[in-house]
């Protein structure tokens, strides 16, 4: 029997620093895809976009999925061993953060992944209010990004451009949730089917 070939080619992961789930898999997708030789491409991108085309809303807003949903995000944190604390405020918006990693990934993909966690983990264990510009900027400052630089750039219309345009290549690529997960071609939405991306690279497909 042939042993199934291997790609090399890199992960693409898209996700909403509003989306708990997106926090659950920003923790375990860089370490599952290097146990398979594989690197990830990070994307943020903004669900309010999603929500335009797909005629949902925020999880809390939907009638029995949202109360179900909050209990399981609860319960997916214990089975993922992460820490997790409900936000006083959720969702949020996170343009501000969205942007902040677009600029940062740009010049150093590996910083802009640190920045990435460390505001997932400020929003959903330290509860801080992400959409509060300030915030953002303490994030990156704690990791001696330069406050005033970045400050001017969040402020720019070229920043701006930026986000908007990454997530309408989010929505004609098909992507309507975070996470959001390719592997080679294949999406898979959810931290829930992260087994199943592993599988997928253990396999080449299957």
């Amino acid at each position: 029997m042939n042993t199934p070939q291997r790609s090399a080619a890199p992960l693409d992961f898209y996700f909403d620093f509003s989306s708990p789930y997106g926090y659950f898999a920003a923790e375990k997708i860089d370490e599952l895809a290097a146990r398979y030789g594989r690197s990830v491409l990070w994307h943020p991108f903004l669900l309010g976009a999603t929500f335009k085309v797909t005629g949902l809303g925020p999880l809390p807003s939907i009638p029995l999925k949202g109360a179900y949903s909050l209990h399981d995000i609860q319960r997916s944190a214990r089975y993922f061993g992460l820490p997790y604390r409900q936000p006083s405020s959720f969702p949020l918006p996170t343009q501000h953060a969205a942007r902040a990693f677009l600029w940062i990934n740009d010049r150093d993909p590996a910083l802009a992944r640190q920045f990435g966690l460390a505001i997932y983990r400020a929003y959903f264990v330290d509860d801080q209010n992400i959409s509060d510009l300030a915030v953002v900027l303490d994030v990156a400052a704690g990791l001696r990004l330069d406050r005033d630089e970045l400050s001017a750039v969040l402020g720019s219309a070229e920043i701006k451009t930026r986000l908007i345009a990454e997530s309408e290549l989010a929505l004609a690529r098909g992507v309507f949730g975070s996470p959001f997960i390719f592997v080679d071609g294949e999406a898979f939405w959810g931290a829930d089917r992260l087994s199943q991306v592993e599988k997928w690279l253990a396999e080449g497909g299957f």
